[in-house]
């Protein structure tokens, strides 16, 4: 949680970390215990690119992530499903927590849901599955550097 702060302290965001008395491991148990849409959470799902490097996409709680969409639309030619030790080795975070920003490696390509950019307020893991920070979608775009792309229907 102390990288994700000095991120967003990093670049002049104010959100403060929200400490839940429940787990936010999925984007329903973070609205859930926020109170907000489930399309409001910005779930970090990792995948394995095929040249064995990490693909972060930061997806809407309100669908999945369509693995074929995703991989057409980045010219590869599929997703590869990420270990939790993959996950941690590249992230530096658990299943569960895996917060968009303060990875341990930078070597790592960012996609970003564009159905995120109908709520004026999201929701992302702060690198603790108790640990939230509120951000705009255009604040994570510049944060993170991520590509806005449809990743689900």
């Amino acid at each position: 949680m102390l990288r994700v702060q000095r991120v967003l302290d990093h670049h002049g965001t104010d959100p403060q970390i929200a400490h839940l008395d429940e787990t936010a491991h999925t984007a329903s148990d973070a609205a859930n215990a926020l109170g907000i849409e489930v399309g409001q959470v910005a779930s970090s799902i990792v995948f394995r690119l095929p040249d064995d490097l990490p693909l972060l996409v930061i997806t809407s709680g309100r669908h999945r992530v369509d693995t074929t969409l995703v991989a057409n639309s980045l010219h590869i030619e599929k997703l590869l499903r990420a270990d939790a030790d993959f996950v941690r080795k590249w992230s530096g975070f658990a299943i569960g927590g895996v917060s968009p920003l303060a990875w341990t490696s930078p070597n790592v390509e960012i996609v970003i849901d564009i159905a995120l950019a109908d709520y004026d307020v999201i929701w992302a893991s702060a690198g603790h599955p108790h640990a939230v920070f509120p951000t705009t979608y255009d604040q994570l775009v510049a944060i993170t550097g991520a590509t806005p792309l449809v990743v689900g229907i």
